[in-house]
């Protein structure tokens, strides 16, 4: 190919966000598609920060679109000196153009770099605005990516404010414009929990259901429905304070979970990937416990400190910051990690200042606490042996340990390996007859796999499929897991379409999402779908799989004449049924992964956890149970 003058594009207006959509919401998949209603709703959001807004509305449409409205100042209708379009018309078709930039207009806002809106409208096939302002009514409306079908203008009069925009995601630029309702209201309730007295409806137009949020205490209401089926160790902690125009506020309480859950948002925005605030919790939480310890005697001179990790287990914390937007750094578009030097002192000066002054007035709690994490302590240090003498015997026996229990793949290329956990021998037996063997291993799962939400490391690694699996897997465990060192591409997960199938399935998967975490993050782990059904036409002699009574059903009526049958386990179908179905080119697989962490790890809780009646009551609200 040719590289001269002509190879050199100049993408105008909107065209470069529709060229590479993923540089500026991350990705075209689920998570891109939800980040196109955060940015909007962060807008709104920006104006509850400037105590303008104290009411959202947010409706999702059967079509796969959605509308939100706030009651906040409306976005200015005047013409923009720069662009010679209407400021609305410029904030929605022009990059880096908003309100973001100058901080007369507003002093912290989670919309950083003023291309949300536009963004928003580039990778839509259509969008709507309807703004509220000075006595009156403006609409602007724009189609196929953002062009300009009406330019703003008046369309009558109201004594109220506020911004409305309604948008269809592009099917063209997203795999699948179907937007979870579960998702959104997570990401609602988390605003409502951090900003007090904020009221935000959801209509979702699929089910005919209005689901309310509002919270009157902020962050202690998030760390109460986080710990929500826990035992806890203490009554909510909460501290607020202010240092260098950075407004603090951090909750926390301890628990008998052996899992830390810690989340933080900057500005409003959930900063998954932590940054400077978090860094700064985690630091002076570590600090200050030890010197407590120390302090009152409970960690003797000899005993080795407290890791972070000691520190954190149990703990549930939310940390809330609000910097001046014109220091704040974000890293990227999405937001996912802040950088700003600053927010890290004003954490630390915060928080060092009030949990001092915690530890001594809540004495006996505190104590307690620190006993816990001094049991936690003694427990890494146990695992961490175990872990060396696992290794010791791993090296010894590795070979006696998996030869009767591994069917390895012959290629050593891990990017293209897969390994299938499959429940039971006899299934375990066709798949290794069903295989590839260049690419796909086998390991047969014979004994029972223990609930990784209940025991501590050191009991998990005592468990002998557990053992198996990590072996197999050659990646470590725990900490000491590396995601750079594991054998395959894909762990898949073969178990019987059944209850018992599905309760093997969810103990590994809990073993995966706590020990194994990066490999759940970065797409790993998948479930294989065996099909329920098999027709098979009398005449034509065609054989088709089903998945579903509703595809069962439709067969029955392209057919006149068929044999049916029904697989109740793996077991039942031939080594070429295993393939073709299950295994091969034709199979279908379930990627595992995580698009709301705080969701995930509230259900991993409560299905896998102690309280018996949170977890009847979220099947009851969750799962359908289809009569045979």
């Amino acid at each position: 190919m040719a590289y001269n003058e002509k190879s050199i594009q100049v993408l105008e207006g909107l065209e470069p966000v529709r060229k590479r959509p993923g540089m500026y919401i991350g990705s075209t998949g689920i998570s891109g598609l939800h980040h196109l209603v955060w940015e909007i709703f962060d807008n709104s959001i920006d104006e509850v920060v400037a105590g303008k807004c104290n009411n959202i509305k947010i409706t999702l449409f059967k079509d796969g679109s959605v509308c939100i409205e706030d009651n906040g100042r409306g976005i200015p209708p005047g013409l923009n000196e720069k662009t010679g379009l209407s400021t609305v018309d410029t904030v929605f078709t022009v990059l880096h153009a908003g309100g973001k930039f100058d901080d007369s207009a507003y002093k912290t806002a989670g919309g950083l770099h003023g291309v949300g809106a536009s963004v928003v409208n580039a990778l839509s096939t259509y969008l709507t605005v309807v703004v509220k302002r000075d006595g009156r009514i403006y609409e602007a409306k724009y189609e196929n990516g953002g062009k300009i079908t009406q330019p703003l203008k008046v369309i009558g009069n109201t004594n109220k404010s506020g911004t409305t925009v309604t948008f269809l995601p592009d099917v063209t630029i997203f795999k699948n414009i179907e937007l979870n309702a579960n998702t959104i209201k997570e990401r609602i309730r988390e605003s409502s929990f951090l900003y007090k007295n904020l009221k935000i409806s959801f209509y979702d137009e699929n089910k005919d259901e209005t689901t309310e949020f509002e919270s009157n205490t902020g962050i202690i209401d998030f760390v109460k429905y986080l710990n929500e089926g826990k035992t806890t160790c203490n009554n909510i902690a909460f501290f607020e304070g202010k240092s260098d125009d950075i407004e603090v506020e951090i909750s926390f309480q301890y628990t008998n979970s052996s899992t830390e859950l810690l989340v933080s948002f900057a500005n409003g925005v959930k900063t998954t990937e932590g940054g400077a605030h978090e860094t700064a919790f985690k630091g002076t939480i570590t600090e200050l416990v030890n010197i407590t310890a120390r302090k009152w005697d409970i960690l003797k001179d000899k005993q080795e400190n407290f890791s972070g990790e000691d520190v954190r287990e149990g703990l549930t914390a939310v940390i809330s910051i609000r910097v001046p937007e014109k220091i704040i750094q974000y890293e990227g578009q999405t937001k996912n990690k802040l950088f700003t030097p600053e927010a890290y002192s004003a954490v630390k000066k915060v928080f060092w200042e009030k949990f001092v002054f915690w530890l001594e007035e809540n004495r006996k709690v505190s104590e307690k606490i620190i006993q816990k994490i001094l049991i936690a302590r003694d427990a890494r240090i146990a695992a961490r042996k175990t872990r060396e003498d696992i290794k010791k015997l791993r090296e010894k026996t590795q070979g006696l340990i998996l030869s009767g229990k591994l069917t390895p793949a012959q290629s050593k290329d891990y990017s293209k390996n897969e390994l299938f956990l499959v429940e039971g021998n006899s299934a375990g037996g066709t798949a290794k007859l069903a295989r590839d063997k260049k690419y796909q291993a086998i390991l047969p799962l014979r004994g029972k796999v223990i609930n990784a939400e209940k025991v501590k490391l050191k009991d998990l690694l005592c468990n002998e499929e557990i053992c198996t699996i990590i072996s197999c897997i050659g990646a470590g465990v725990g900490n000491d897991f590396n995601i750079k060192d594991i054998r395959y591409d894909k762990i898949i997960i073969m178990a019987d379409a059944d209850v018992d199938g599905a309760h093997i399935a969810c103990l590994l998967l809990t073993f995966f999402y706590r020990f194994m975490k990066p490999m759940v993050e970065q797409g790993h782990i998948f479930v294989a779908l065996p099909p329920l059904f098999q027709i098979k036409d009398n005449k034509t002699k065609e054989e088709i799989y089903l998945w579903t009574e509703e595809e069962l059903e439709t067969e029955k009526l392209n057919h006149k004449s068929y044999e049916l049958q029904r697989y109740k386990g793996l077991g039942e179908m031939d080594a070429p049924q295993l393939r073709e179905t299950t295994m091969g080119k034709t199979r279908r697989l379930m990627k595992v992964s995580i698009d709301d962490a705080i969701l995930a790890e509230k259900n991993v809780n409560t299905l896998m956890g102690d309280n018996i009646v949170i977890r009847k009551e979220w099947i009851n609200a969750n799962i359908n149970f289809d009569p045979e």
